[in-house]
């Protein structure tokens, strides 16, 4: 990944090796701060000085985090200027054209998940079909204004392994191409960065990230996620009826899905597990979904339509 450096002081100095940026953007619980943490440690593998900066106030689930790590032989400044990220990695869809000017114009690399997460203020209405304050840009529009991107449904890569919390690490295998870091020192991060109980998936989820951007890069139609626009239409639909999973084993009781929830539909069991108590009152906003901090609920929703009836 080709860089410069970032300040007027840098380049004045004559830095012996320009500086490379990364800036990891999400939502709280998404796993913005792993990934930097595993940008830091790959810088430093290499011998290089490392600067990470973050904002994570707001890392409650829901809440913009965001973080700059920059490496080089010297490196004096810890943030990032708009325009002089060398690559941008997103998380979440909107956070990523949110921040997508801080590229480097022509040279800069996009890497964003395609997921969706609208919080619960651009909803003026709850229901199916209503219009909402949210990014409307497609996939293919983003890809446009970048030298050179991938956008991808990196969570449902992950569900398809088995564990959707490990898209962060499915994009970090899709940097990892842009980047000149040997794939045995990745692999070497993830393994002391990650809980054994969820290494083994962190490492597989980064292989398939690796290797879907390999196919990207040498077929440009796959950068981007085609389905994206049918998926957002098929959501906003009217006709639609709304379920909730809730893992009784992950739910730890913390009330939080209960008195957040707009419709107050839940409640806690004896053995203060959520659960639905008002099923006809749920308009699947998927506020619990996104606060739950142990990813113990997942709405499930279906479109009454010429596809499903």
């Amino acid at each position: 990944m080709s860089a410069e450096p970032q300040t007027a002081m840098e380049a004045a100095a004559g830095a012996v090796s320009p500086a490379r940026n990364v800036m990891v953007v999400g939502v709280g619980g998404q796993g913005v701060l792993m990934i930097s943490k595993a940008l830091a440690l790959i810088g430093q593998t290499q011998g290089l000085q490392v600067k990470q900066s973050e904002v994570h106030g707001m890392a409650k689930r829901g809440g913009v985090v965001f973080s700059h790590v920059r490496f080089g032989e010297e490196v004096w400044s810890p943030t990032i200027a708009k325009g002089e990220a060398d690559a941008l990695i997103a998380l979440e869809w909107a956070e990523g054209l949110r921040w997508i000017e801080h590229l480097r114009p022509e040279t800069g690399v996009f890497i964003a998940d395609t997921r969706r997460i609208v919080p619960p203020f651009a909803c003026r209405s709850r229901r199916h079909g209503a219009p909402m304050a949210y990014a409307r840009e497609t996939p293919a529009e983003a890809l446009e204004k970048v030298g050179e991107g991938y956008a991808l449904d990196a969570t449902a890569i992950a569900t398809g392994l088995g564990e959707p919390r490990a898209a962060n690490t499915v994009l970090l295998g899709v940097l990892s191409i842009s980047m000149d870091a040997p794939v045995a020192d990745w692999l070497a991060v993830l393994d002391a960065l990650t809980p054994q109980k969820s290494r083994a998936i962190n490492l597989e989820a980064f292989k398939a990230g690796r290797a879907w951007a390999e196919a990207a890069r040498d077929d440009p139609s796959l950068r981007f996620d085609a389905g994206f626009a049918e998926r957002v239409a098929y959501a906003d639909a009217p006709d639609v009826s709304v379920a909730l999973d809730i893992n009784a084993a992950w739910c730890k009781g913390c009330d939080i899905c209960v008195k957040l929830c707009p419709e107050r539909c839940l409640a806690l069991d004896a053995q203060q597990v959520a659960y639905l108590k008002e099923p006809q009152a749920c308009t699947g906003c998927r506020v619990c979904e996104w606060l739950c901090p142990d990813f113990a609920i997942a709405v499930r929703t279906t479109v009454h339509d010429a596809r499903t009836a």
